[in-house]
């Protein structure tokens, strides 16, 4: 095949990718595709795979798929970038070249930066501290998509739908439409994700990158490139220049990582070339070649040196020092809420920050955590019982998990897990403030012996007459904390009945 014919193929593949990591987003909610096979993609990354790995001690059964990408890249170098990873798909998609201009790109030495980030995620990891994989391009990317572009989506087809069914004419089409998604696709009711725009805003800020450099994130801050920019060093397929350039720096001019040095005969860096392939199409002698190596690379002045090894291992002892300080740390947070099977210290060294259970969760009731955790359990799971509440007839978190953060547990064990305690407000409670009835708590609560009792008495409400009601008290050894009570409650704002964690002394 001649380079153009090359470059289709290589566009194909990245947008086949592409559309892949989004069919296996759009079908990992339950009822959908099974957990092995929706996590394939988090599994295929061998930064997540390996920080999981020196933070939790343990290999977990599907993690050698990322040996895949390994391979791939000793043998062609950084293609996992180029051709396959559906983050810097979305980078040349908006590339923003227009706006861009011909602005100079920051120099190389930028690069050190996301070698620095590498090394401190690993270190981290060796102290089984996984905070910094907030930075995984993949978690990134499948957290900005639960949080933020779904729900958008979701609201904006509701909104479409609820205009369009006012329409008697169109009522019965919008209806079938509806099914077709939920709850396959979307939930039955508009999913809504706390901090969406937080999310948002990381995402769009790193597409609005490209403002100063064309795949600025890969370049100068991806540390998943990073770890795949130093297994290129021995990779076997290189680029090299024949004799035939004649320097008329048209390689340059299109390298997407700016990585061809016109000043050493343009040469390029294997840790830095992402085998896309425009230098050789672009090339008018035809003097881009790209043979077979035996011998490593050499070394740039930006690749890691021993004092940055040093300076990574230095800073994720003190990082790691101040995260677990009483100053930052919040575990004893009164709502902080697993999911099932889940346990606090085993989460914060298995979960990579991926927001699968996010997705998978039907009710949306599994959140990232923002401040409940502390800085060191940031954007873990956990459960906000006013957004959701967790099904009783669902284990699906721990079925896509790709680590096991959430243990894969069958629906029996799930619904034996203690997550929770419910806790009655009585200065808010309908029954029991304003003497009114309610016994919707009671009437939701799921587990076969009821874990909320109503006990019916004569009382005097605040005009004196004596009324008969039925008043729900929580009968803590049964409740679960599946937390449907709170979600339920009618009271607004705040409910009457709250779910406070299983270790908490509320109540």
């Amino acid at each position: 095949m001649n380079p153009r014919q090359w470059i289709r193929l290589r566009r194909a593949v990245q947008h086949t990718a592409l559309l892949v990591f989004v069919a296996l987003f759009v079908w990992s909610r339950r009822g959908g595709w099974p957990g092995s096979v929706v996590n394939f993609t988090m599994r295929l990354d061998p930064l997540a795979m390996l920080a999981h790995l020196l933070a939790s001690r343990t290999l977990v059964t599907g993690s050698a798929l990322a040996l895949l990408t390994v391979m791939l890249t000793l043998v062609f170098g950084r293609a996992w970038c180029g051709w396959l990873c559906p983050l810097g798909t979305v980078l040349d998609l908006l590339s923003l070249r227009r706006w861009r201009g011909m602005r100079d790109a920051p120099t190389d030495s930028w690069r050190q930066v996301k070698y620095g980030l590498l090394l401190t995620v690993l270190a981290a990891a060796l102290f089984t501290n996984l905070t910094l994989m907030i930075f995984d391009p993949l978690t990134i990317l499948f957290r900005t998509l639960s949080a933020s572009v779904w729900p958008a989506v979701d609201q904006l087809l509701t909104v479409t739908e609820t205009t369009l069914y006012r329409v008697p004419l169109l009522r019965p089409a919008v209806s079938s439409f509806d099914a077709l998604l939920r709850p396959k696709i979307l939930p039955p009711d508009p999913a809504y994700y706390r901090y969406a725009w937080l999310y948002a805003g990381v995402f769009v800020g790193i597409i609005s990158l490209n403002l100063l450099a064309q795949r600025f994130w890969c370049r100068y801050l991806c540390p998943l490139g990073a770890l795949l920019g130093l297994l290129s060093k021995i990779g076997i397929v290189r680029r090299e220049v024949s004799a035939r350039c004649n320097q008329c720096n048209a390689c340059a001019r299109v390298c997407p990582t700016g990585t061809i040095q016109p000043a050493k005969d343009y040469t390029s860096d294997p840790s830095e070339c992402t085998m896309c392939l425009e230098c050789w199409r672009a090339c008018p002698q035809s003097a881009v070649e790209f043979p077979a190596h035996l011998s490593p690379a050499q070394w740039n002045h930006y690749d890691p040196s021993r004092r940055q090894v040093l300076l990574a291992l230095g800073t994720a002892v003190a990082g790691i020092s101040l995260l677990r300080s009483d100053l930052v740390a919040r575990r004893g947070h009164p709502r902080l809420i697993r999911p099932p099977g889940a346990r606090e210290d085993e989460l914060l060294s298995r979960c990579i920050r991926c927001a699968e259970c996010s997705r998978a969760c039907p009710t949306s009731a599994i959140q990232p955590a923002i401040t409940e955790a502390g800085l060191e359990g940031l954007w873990t799971p956990l459960l906000v019982p006013r957004i959701g509440y967790c099904d009783y007839s669902c284990n699906a978190c721990g079925q896509v998990c790709p680590v096991q953060a959430i243990p894969r547990l069958s629906l029996q064990q799930k619904r034996q897990q203690i997550i929770g305690k419910a806790c009655i407000d009585t200065n808010r409670c309908i029954p029991w403030a304003d003497f009114q009835p309610c016994i919707v708590c009671e009437e939701m609560c799921p587990v076969p012996h009821k874990a909320i009792e109503l006990e019916q008495l004569e009382v005097q409400n605040g005009k004196g007459e004596w009324v008969t009601l039925q008043r729900p008290h929580v009968i803590r050894d049964r409740c679960i904390g599946c937390s449907i009570c709170e979600y339920k409650c009618p009271v607004n704002g705040e409910a009457a009945i709250r779910v406070y964690a299983a270790t908490s002394e509320i109540c």
